[in-house]
């Protein structure tokens, strides 16, 4: 049992006389207790025979808590501030926390390691005087770091979190000390080669130097059970012991006790945030930081089974590293803990990267690039499993939803679209892993289409410049798609054949009627944008519009839906210096013909074939190309929304290969018996107010609602970019005006 408080501190401080107003000196009395106290402790060891009886149960958690409040009591009595007294004096150089340090490892009596921690914890936030810097303190501050986090679950995380806090606490107040915990005696032996004796090691370390007093004490403490004195201050580079704050972190940041991992994770977010320069360059080259970070969002990336739905994946967006991760019964499938369990250490990296020194964001960037996008990622992409491949993409949609942090957005779109920044050619080598990617987007599986769309349509949208360029813009440098030479007046696109195509019979679909000369424009342009909202809203047929039936005019909320979304897209690129006005034309005729890029290339492929393909893969070929049109990047918009452009041979436009579909409609509807009623009752069921009946040419009823939607849609971009009372930049002959 613990000995009566009375015979604690009490019994050695004279408290203070209300008569005079002077405390009478208390030092003397002060270390004999505290020696008293730690005698008790060494003692405990010669005398106890009963190995079992846990520590909390022994008088030992009481002496160090006396011990504890005599340093705290001494130091607010010492005249002379920054100084130390003769308790901490004693503390010191009988080297005290070696010899605890030793005690917790052996872990006896049962659960001392415990005591220990939390002796540690106390000292080093409720003492003031700079402790870390002493050599007889940071080195076992390693060692206990050392001891704890060897196995997940120990019954030590509660202190050792707490003690890892109290230590990035004090290097928060004192960045400089990271140092110290990193690397100790040898940054000490690089920085100040001449303060290291050449005999047995002095209790000294650091600049700073901040041991004067004790250094000058015999150092006559007894060394640790079994170590020679010399070993106590050489380990070697490589030591388990260097990194122990980090290991000990990234232990705790495992923790199945959610409270646990919390902290821990915001402790290593506070260091790596806080870092002095030396010390962060220590992080990022010599500590195995970085690589073990990635090496476990590796691990749980692994953890996941094969077979999750890509729709739960996306329900699970804007999952936090800071929110509990654990599934709930209402919403819970096949995998969700671990799903959540990764995506939650993926934003935790994100936020890592975004708050580190640069040399450690950089490192880190790297490091997952290298773990996670290349070696684990990148087989399964180009794997020919389509389970494999169709679950790798939908988490890197997922992953790239929750990217914020600038250095792994840049290591990401290396990895997607590589480097290559010069315009594409039909005969380029397609196995890189963009090639790939934009191949998925054609896939056989429709299932592997659409994931594959939405991730480009998910890269379109991160702010980074060369994401377009290397996609789109790379290829309409120079305009190639536009015809050089004077252009002909009563054409665009390829209108002089449409009247001998087969896509535009004489008792159908007559082109005169949507292929008009380019129209006169005044200054402002406003006739201009007129003719292309209306070239798009009158594009579709009236015989193949079903909107006006159900009271929807639909385009006045695609106008508010598209003014939003184009402000976002222009504040997002604004940074990026683009040009007001399309580059001057070559007026020679090109030495290369124009290819317009597997990207584009296959979006217009995927649009051409809008009425046979499933109504999910047209919604998302339709988002990603409506994405690109919001740019506003002055080919882009050419290219994608002017339909008077004066198309160079053999080249396509996104007006053109609507045309096209346009005219294979207008045949198809003469072989639909009851078209109008059959279309009309596809576009309730679509809106969830009809019968779900299956019917005929369902899949090309449901592409003409798409195409009229979207149709709508491009003229409200259109006008949004270019409003007849705004700026405008008219493109028709090119180039004159201003965004």
């Amino acid at each position: 049992m613990a000995p009566s408080p009375s015979l604690g501190l009490s019994r050695w401080l004279v408290r203070w006389d209300s008569s005079s107003p002077r405390l009478r000196e208390p030092s003397i009395d002060l270390l004999q207790a505290f020696v008293e106290h730690w005698k008790g402790i060494t003692h405990y060891y010669l005398e106890s025979t009963d190995e079992n009886t846990p520590a909390k149960k022994t008088d030992i958690p009481w002496r160090l808590k006396q011990m504890l409040d005599i340093l705290v009591y001494e130091e607010g009595q010492q005249a002379a501030a920054g100084e130390a007294g003769p308790c901490l004096e004693y503390l010191l150089q009988h080297k005290i926390l070696e010899t605890l340090c030793t005690l917790g490892k052996a872990e006896y009596p049962p659960s001392m390691r415990q005591q220990v921690f939390q002796f540690f914890s106390k000292v080093l936030a409720q003492v003031q005087h700079p402790l870390l810097h002493y050599l007889s303190v940071h080195r076992p501050v390693q060692k206990l770091l050392r001891l704890g986090g060897t196995a997940a679950g120990s019954l030590t995380e509660k202190e050792e979190v707490q003690f890892t806090s109290v230590l990035c606490s004090k290097i928060q107040q004192d960045p400089a000390l990271l140092a110290y915990i990193l690397e100790g005696k040898k940054m000490v032996g690089r920085r100040k080669p001449s303060r290291e004796p050449a005999g047995p090691p002095r209790d000294t370390a650091g600049p700073g130097d901040k041991d004067r007093s004790h250094s000058r004490a015999p150092d006559g403490a007894p060394p640790l059970h079994g170590e020679p004195r010399g070993a106590q201050a050489e380990e070697p580079d490589g030591a388990a012991g260097e990194n122990s704050l980090i290991t000990s972190l990234l232990g705790l940041c495992k923790s199945k006790k959610s409270r646990v991992a919390l902290k821990a994770r915001e402790n290593l977010l506070l260091l790596v945030s806080v870092a002095s320069p030396a010390a962060a360059t220590y992080l990022a080259q010599r500590s195995p930081c970085c690589p073990a970070i990635a090496e476990h969002l590796c691990r749980l990336y692994h953890s996941m089974p094969a077979c999750l739905d890509p729709a739960d994946v996306a329900a699970s967006e804007g999952i936090s590293w800071r929110l509990p991760s654990a599934p709930s019964d209402e919403a819970s499938f096949p995998g969700k803990e671990a799903l959540a369990a990764f995506l939650g250490w993926f934003d935790y990296c994100d936020h890592l990267i975004m708050e580190a020194q640069a040399v450690v964001a950089d490192a880190l960037a790297r490091a997952v690039a290298e773990k996670l996008f290349v070696e684990t990622l990148q087989p399964q992409l180009l794997h020919v499993s389509e389970r494999s491949i169709l679950t790798s993409t939908v988490l890197l949609t997922a992953m790239l939803r929750q990217l914020r942090s600038p250095a792994l957005l840049r290591e990401a779109v290396a990895f997607l679209l590589g480097t290559d920044q010069q315009p594409e050619g039909p005969e380029d080598d397609p196995c890189t892993l963009c090639a790939h990617l934009i191949g998925h987007c054609d896939h056989l599986s429709d299932e592997i289409s659409i994931a594959t769309l939405r991730l480009f349509e998910e890269l379109l949208q991160q702010p980074h410049e060369r994401v377009l360029h290397s996609l789109v813009l790379r290829n309409l440098e120079g305009r190639l798609y536009v015809a050089r030479g004077s252009p002909e007046p009563e054409s665009y696109e390829d209108t002089l054949d449409l009247e001998e195509d087969p896509y535009f019979p004489d008792s159908g679909f007559q082109p005169s009627a949507r292929a008009r000369p380019t129209p006169a424009t005044n200054s402002e342009g406003k006739t201009a944008v007129t003719e292309i909202v209306n070239s798009f809203l009158c594009l579709v047929p009236e015989e193949a519009k079903t909107s006006a039936f159900l009271e929807e005019t639909g385009y006045d909320t695609y106008v508010h839906d598209a003014y939003g979304l184009f402000q976002e897209c222009s504040s997002r690129v604004a940074p990026w210096g683009w040009p007001l006005g399309p580059a001057p034309l070559d007026p020679h005729e090109p030495e290369q013909p124009f290819f317009e890029g597997r990207f584009l290339g296959v979006l217009f492929d995927r649009m051409s074939r809008i009425l046979d393909q499933p109504y999910s893969l047209n919604l998302q070929v339709t988002s990603v190309l409506s994405r690109l049109a919001l740019f506003p990047h002055p080919h882009v918009h050419e290219y994608l929304l002017d339909p008077y452009v004066n198309l160079a041979p053999g080249c396509r436009s996104l007006f053109s290969v609507l045309v096209r579909v346009i005219g294979d409609l207008m045949q198809r509807i003469q072989r639909v018996p009851q078209f109008p009623g059959k279309l009309l009752l596809v576009r309730r069921q679509l809106m969830g107010q009809g019968p779900g009946e299956q019917l005929d040419h369902q899949t090309l009823l449901q592409g003409v609602v798409v195409l009229e939607e979207f149709c709508k849609e491009l003229a409200a971009i259109a006008f949004v970019k270019f409003p007849p009372h705004g700026p405008h930049l008219n493109f028709s002959p090119p180039p004159e005006g201003q965004v």
